[in-house]
């Protein structure tokens, strides 16, 4: 075997797939993984027989690539990113390039593009979504950075993508760190999706009592639907799993502890510096860190009292429709929240990003992958400056039919005590969004009445301050 096309750097499971999906399209990949055993294991196992070669040093994995070299790094985001970088950049030549296929915050990577740029290497930092599967059999990706980068590693990143009726999950995004911020942006919708799935969930488990089985053929009979969806699928899958060790459903026996690796927070971080109202999502991270108190919750529920339970004496099909629709009325508002964040950043950051399309990308491959993304590109390509994913005419008409359900079901839950963060914050930024007069007038008075912050007026041009404390009358 010659020299080889790509080298990988980090052989966890992820990098493993990675490197066995570029081989099975006929590329030959150099491999390296700080712990030598890690390296030997694979080439003597799932990499054996195939055009996969191992290096024991930095140095060697180098020496092994074509040039201009390409290397991908598929290590722990943050400063492993860097020191590997550090390691590699004495070895490497202006024009060789590197792949950071992790999930990288977005402002490191542009700031390691920077850096590498002056001293001439190409850095290509490139959101994979998919998890271990998607890796082995095609993941969506979001590459972002040089267009010259991206020219060099586009037919490997475009062969190894999902293809959905023959086109690729992939696409360069834009440059320096738009591709980590669309993965960002992508972790943060599944935060919202998945949180509004366990809403559904639990709103038919508490109201009406279905079991487990129940429930998953709901959830089999929603995904042949409008909400086709991964993360429909595998919930009714999950429901239907027996605990081989108790005969109960597998979920009912899992501690309702959630965990999370971050990059929801960062959606939500980033929505709060931009200014763009993204609470779907950011109720999705809260619902998290709630759970995540566990101890705290079993001891509160000792003390803190709620609503009676009542048994529900309404048509159980008719809720179940009823919450089918405001479930993907909730899901509508997560993805406009996404999108809006995705608009903002581009103008902040002056990146071209095509809406239509990266909705294209997630359609395959990835953890969000749904038939509804279709309908979004179909919204951005009519209308390319959409300035809300509501205001297309598909949307605003589902959302209007489903208006009266989606109020009963978060009316319901309410008045059950039941928590439904997503559902409930969903249908308050659908409210505020589509009323033209806010309550914001008497906040400004507010501000401007103890920290003299000054105000508009509706009837004439201007920035108003006012003595209020001499103005008022007592």
């Amino acid at each position: 075997m010659g020299k080889s096309d790509i080298g990988l750097i980090g052989l966890a499971v992820m990098g493993q797939n990675l490197v066995l999906n570029m081989a099975s399209h006929g590329y030959n990949v150099a491999v390296y993984n700080r712990t030598t055993s890690k390296t030997e294991e694979f080439l003597a196992g799932p990499a054996k027989g195939k055009p996969i070669v191992g290096a024991s040093t930095l140095k060697e994995l180098v020496d092994q690539l074509e040039r201009p070299r390409k290397v991908m790094l598929m290590v722990q985001a943050g400063k492993a990113v860097d020191a590997v970088i550090a390691d590699l950049v004495p070895l490497l030549e202006p024009g060789d390039l590197i792949i950071d296929g992790g999930n990288s915050y977005f402002k490191d990577t542009r700031r390691r593009a920077q850096e590498l740029a002056e001293k001439g290497i190409l850095y290509l930092g490139t959101g994979i979504s998919g998890g271990e599967e998607g890796a082995l059999k095609g993941p969506s990706i979001m590459p972002g950075g040089d267009e010259a980068a991206w020219e060099l590693a586009k037919s490997i990143l475009i062969d190894i993508s999902a293809k959905v009726n023959g086109e690729p999950c992939c696409a360069y995004i834009g440059a320096d760190g738009a591709g980590h911020f669309v993965k960002m942006v992508h972790n943060g919708i599944e935060y919202g999706d998945m949180q509004l799935i366990c809403e559904a969930y639990f709103l038919m488990q508490e109201v009406l009592g279905l079991s487990a089985g129940e429930m998953s053929r709901i959830f089999r009979r929603w995904n042949e639907g409008d909400l086709q969806s991964y993360l429909i699928e595998i919930t009714g899958d999950i429901l239907a799993t027996e605990d081989p060790k108790t005969g109960k459903p597998l979920v009912d026996v899992i501690k309702d502890e959630a965990g999370q690796k971050g990059t929801g927070k960062w959606t939500s971080q980033e929505a709060l510096d931009l200014g763009v109202g993204a609470p779907t999502i950011t109720e999705a991270v809260f619902a998290r860190c709630l759970s995540a108190i566990r101890d705290e919750r079993v001891a509160a529920a000792k003390v803190l009292e709620g609503p009676g339970k009542e048994t529900y004496d309404g048509d159980p099909e008719e809720l179940v429709e009823a919450i089918g629709s405001a479930l993907y009325a909730a899901k509508i508002c997560s993805y406009a929240q996404g999108f809006a964040l995705l608009s903002e950043a581009a103008k902040v950051y002056g990146w071209r990003l095509n809406l239509g399309e990266i909705a294209s990308l997630w359609r395959g491959g990835c953890i969000i992958r749904a038939q509804f993304l279709d309908r979004i590109r179909e919204a951005y390509d009519k209308n390319p400056d959409l300035k809300n994913l509501m205001l297309d005419p598909y949307f605003r008409d589902v959302l209007h039919r489903a208006q009266s359900a989606w109020r009963r079901v978060v009316s319901l839950a309410a008045l059950g005590g039941i928590p439904v963060p997503g559902f409930s914050s969903a249908l308050a930024y659908y409210d505020q969004y589509r009323l033209a007069r806010l309550p914001a007038n008497l906040l400004q008075a507010q501000r401007d009445y103890f920290g003299a912050h000054t105000y508009q007026r509706l009837d004439e041009e201007g920035v108003f301050h006012t003595e209020w404390t001499s103005l008022a009358k007592r």
